[in-house]
């Protein structure tokens, strides 16, 4: 048995669940998420907490059963405080600004680069190098992420281009001169 399946998830104040036709739908104060549940494991709400319980024995309803629960963990976390990722931009004359959900990045090609935020997702630019993505949906806010420090991603040898915040790039020798 999924040892993490197992565990049930626990509400906290605040948050309500309803599980209906193989849903379940959360709010919180940060807003609504919903999941569909696959046909292989059951949710069931017993006062403040969701217990998950799979159907089967099978090699899909073992894998459903801890993956719908760390997803529903996911969505509690998300409901209740949200997630955010920091990138931030380094090189010279790199650069960032948003304008209303469209976001617009100089980071050393002929022409700006823009990506156009998805709902759900915010993103804030301060200093115009430090990017903050948030919203409640962790999966979501990990794409984004993602997807903007995929327009440049920092290099071995001088460390230019966009990372995130926590991300350690090594380092390359360069060139040396006989």
């Amino acid at each position: 048995m999924s040892r993490i399946g197992k565990q049930p998830v626990v509400l906290p104040a605040g948050i309500t669940a309803k599980v209906a036709d193989g849903a379940v739908a959360l709010k919180g104060p940060k807003g609504e998420l919903s999941l569909k549940t696959p046909e292989t494991v059951t949710v069931s709400l017993d006062g403040s907490t969701l217990t998950i319980v799979r159907k089967g024995d099978d090699k899909q309803s073992r894998s459903d059963h801890g993956t719908i629960r760390a997803l529903l963990q996911n969505m509690v976390v998300g409901v209740k405080d949200g997630y955010s990722r920091d990138l931030e931009i380094q090189g010279v004359g790199f650069k960032a600004s948003m304008a209303g959900n469209k976001l617009t990045m100089n980071v050393g090609y002929s022409h700006p680069v823009e990506y156009v935020v998805p709902e759900g997702v915010a993103v804030k630019v301060t200093d115009g190098t430090q990017l903050t993505v948030s919203g409640i949906d962790k999966q979501l806010v990990g794409q984004v992420s993602a997807r903007i420090r995929s327009f440049r991603p920092p290099e071995p040898y001088k460390g230019k281009g966009v990372r995130y915040k926590d991300e350690r790039v090594r380092r390359k020798a360069g060139k040396t001169v006989a």
